[in-house]
């Protein structure tokens, strides 16, 4: 069937209008395809060609962005799950840590029960401070111009009700790992929470060439939020991983630097090292002469 952008999208709109409407019940591939008169497979095309997720997915982010808005007007995991269709709190387990990369129970308890550990560590950019919990990496952010103080308190406040620890012995390893760039190890796990929108921005850095640069402007056209410039730099901003999640990659659309937390000459060399190494692994290798 060729593609027909008119008929294309008045399909979409029907289709996404109707899964709105029965996001509760929690739709099938089938059943919102026969609604607009397609097979299962075209449908999957056609929705996953104009939306870049496929219909499934696209309920999930539906469905996570409600559920956490119950979750933080105190519902229960129980009855926050089963309000928005799920069949209980395992399934909403696996939604949003799909989609909020975080689980319900701990948007609800702002992290209660979670033990959190941490150490302070050199890096090819001065002292960092690595924080992790049992699922990765839940915090990385450098010392200097923020104090070692500072740093805490940040953790602390993402994550208010947790067991901070520090545990020098456990960070060491996985810090060396974040830095050692030609490491062939497992890639690390990241552990964070955010709203929807920074999770998607987060994700659009992560998914940067090694060594590319981007601006707040393209950055926000890549995630189709033109008009949200400044939603995106707070989102970069907001970013709990530094170096992992690059968001010293982001610059001004004049080619200036711009805000980073951790100060401008550490965004600097960032920049320069990460240069470096893509300018020498672009050169050719040649053989020695004879």
């Amino acid at each position: 069937m060729t593609q027909d952008p008119i008929t294309d999208y008045a399909r979409i709109e029907r289709a996404i209008r109707w899964l709105d409407a029965h996001r509760a019940e929690q739709p099938s591939l089938a059943a919102v395809a026969r609604h607009v008169g397609l097979s299962e497979s075209h449908f999957q095309r056609l929705f996953t060609r104009w939306a870049g997720i496929s219909p499934k997915r696209f309920v999930q982010h539906q469905t996570s962005a409600l559920l956490t808005m119950l979750l933080r007007d105190g519902r229960s995991v129980l009855d926050a799950a089963y309000e928005v269709g799920l069949s209980g709190p395992s399934r909403a387990h696996d939604l949003v840590l799909n989609a909020e990369a975080a689980t319900p129970g701990e948007l609800a308890r702002a992290g209660e029960g979670l033990e959190i550990r941490y150490g302070f560590h050199p890096t090819p950019f001065g002292e960092c401070c690595i924080a992790v919990t049992p699922r990765g990496i839940c915090h990385l952010a450098f010392i200097g111009p923020v104090t070692r103080r500072e740093v805490l308190a940040r953790i602390r406040h993402d994550w208010p009700r947790a067991t901070l620890t520090p545990d020098q012995s456990a960070t060491r390893r996985i810090a060396a790992q974040a830095f050692d760039v030609d490491a062939a190890a497992r890639p690390l796990a990241l552990h964070v929470r955010g709203t929807n929108f920074q999770i998607k921005v987060w994700r659009a850095l992560l998914a940067l060439p090694d060594g590319a640069l981007t601006t707040y402007g393209e950055l926000a056209r890549t995630i189709q939020e033109s008009q949200a410039p400044r939603a995106v730099g707070n989102a970069v901003g907001s970013n709990p991983v530094s170096w992992l999640i690059p968001c010293h990659r982001v610059l001004r659309s004049t080619g200036g630097l711009g805000g980073y937390a951790w100060g401008p000459d550490r965004k600097r060399v960032m920049l320069a090292w990460e240069g470096v190494r893509s300018a020498r692994a672009a050169e050719p290798a040649y053989a020695a002469s004879a």
